[in-house]
């Protein structure tokens, strides 16, 4: 193959067919990819979750990741939020001609690593090459579906006055580590993204407790902005304590620096759990005993007070609106 992308790859002819043997399906083959029909036959019955996602993010390598890894981790994270176990992925690329092969190899490469960790599939894809300048570099869709285990589904609609608000870990890891790196940024301390994926605790999460009312990733927008939206859905009230939320000291001093809110930057490795009270403990010891939840804690409670409301009760005991994000505060995190 040649050293960069060609437009030949795109064309479906022998170009392509090189490119799928020897790069794709070495990284990601399986009994299922490697039939190359259009399409896959799949087993599953019953209820099944389905989510898909585009990931466009710049810079493609930051630390703790790249987009590869980030686009499987992403759509397997997004499923097991319905209460279901990951099963299979589709991934369609889009690339720049222009691309050097040993970028895209990195890439694929993660996404195979990811893939085997999260213990799915990928069932069936597609690659298109464009001219270059017509995107930048590379973008991904990934789509996942999986088993749904737990009835009723954690949802945004189901919070309920009196539920706690629990966090698996630090926020604002992902979204100030790809700042960082996009601007060249050189932070006195090492910042890097939180990006994993979480299936396997979050379906020993629901398997382990009676009930779950919400699970979410605060991606885009940040915990502050997924909160608002549960709390519109559910038409509740979310009451944060300052002093509960886990930012890691480094994240606090570069968003200080940079004037960012780390409530509003993004997370790709870490999941809200919204549950009655009285099984809160028993989950952060689920959460706790897997090393991508060991700074889990609750950071806040579900009211009636301001439906649709998320208040923050400052470190000095006032109190204050988080608001949904306004605009775009950092583009292309994902």
């Amino acid at each position: 193959m040649s050293d960069k992308v060609l437009l030949d790859y795109g064309s479906g002819g022998r170009a392509s067919q090189r490119l799928i043997s020897e790069l794709f399906l070495t990284h990601l083959g399986n009994d299922e990819l490697n039939r190359l029909n259009d399409g896959a036959e799949l087993a599953v019955s019953g209820r099944v979750a389905m989510s898909t996602d585009s990931f466009t993010v710049d810079p493609i390598f930051f630390p703790g990741g790249n987009i590869g890894s980030l686009a499987v981790h992403g759509t397997v994270n997004d499923v097991a939020m319905m209460g279901a176990i990951p099963r299979f992925l589709t991934c369609g690329y889009i690339i720049e001609e222009g691309l050097p092969m040993a970028d895209l190899e990195k890439i694929v490469a993660a996404m195979g690593e990811a893939v085997r960790h999260a213990g799915v599939t990928v069932v069936t894809g597609d690659t298109k090459v464009v001219p270059k300048g017509a995107v930048d570099k590379i973008f991904i869709n990934t789509t996942g579906i999986g088993d749904i285990i737990v009835d009723p589904v954690p949802a945004g609609d189901r919070a309920r006055p009196g539920d706690a608000v629990l966090i698996s870990g630090t926020v604002g890891d992902h979204g100030l580590t790809i700042l960082g790196t996009r601007e060249g940024l050189d932070f006195e301390s090492k910042v890097e993204s939180d990006s994993a994926a979480l299936n396997h605790l979050l379906v020993k999460l629901v398997q382990d407790l009676p009930d779950v009312h919400v699970l979410r990733d605060p991606t885009r927008g940040g915990l502050a902005t997924t909160l608002n939206e549960i709390t519109a859905s559910s038409n509740v009230c979310c009451e944060l304590v300052e002093n509960d939320l886990p930012v890691k000291p480094e994240v606090q001093g570069g968003c200080s620096i940079l004037g960012l809110d780390p409530l509003y930057l993004a997370n790709e490795g870490k999941f809200l759990c919204i549950l009655p009270q009285e099984h809160a403990d028993k989950a952060l010891e689920i959460m706790r005993a897997d090393p991508l939840g060991g700074d889990a804690c609750q950071i806040g409670t579900i009211t009636d007070a301001n439906p649709g409301k998320v208040v923050l009760v400052t470190q000095l005991g006032g109190k204050r609106l988080l608001n949904m994000l306004e605009g775009e505060q950092l583009p292309r995190i994902c």
